[in-house]
């Protein structure tokens, strides 16, 4: 199985516009679990302390194997949400990894 976890940090410097975009970018990517058959589990999380340097808002996805990720990565329904949120980040960074 293959564990894709990617960090997101909002561009927004106001802490309440960060946690309603957080609230949106949550909805965005839950709103592909069942509907992109390649994800197996799906978790979005928030920077609980929203520490400075920290990102604030991470995926983390499972798929059977890096084909699978693969096909998950040009689904476009993941390209469509991944339009909608990109603008709101200032960085990004991602790993897979076997589990």
């Amino acid at each position: 199985m293959i564990r894709h976890i990617v960090t997101f940090t909002l561009a927004d410097p106001s802490p309440e516009k960060r946690s309603e975009q957080s609230a949106f970018v949550a909805s965005q990517l839950q709103s592909l679990v069942g509907v992109v058959p390649e994800l197996l589990a799906l978790s979005v999380v928030n920077d609980v302390d929203a520490t400075p340097g920290n990102a604030h808002v991470a995926l983390i996805a499972d798929y059977a194997d890096q084909a699978a990720l693969d096909r998950y990565q040009v689904h476009p329904d993941h390209v469509r949400v991944s339009a909608s949120i990109k603008p709101l980040f200032s960085g990004r960074a991602a790993i897979d990894f076997e589990v």
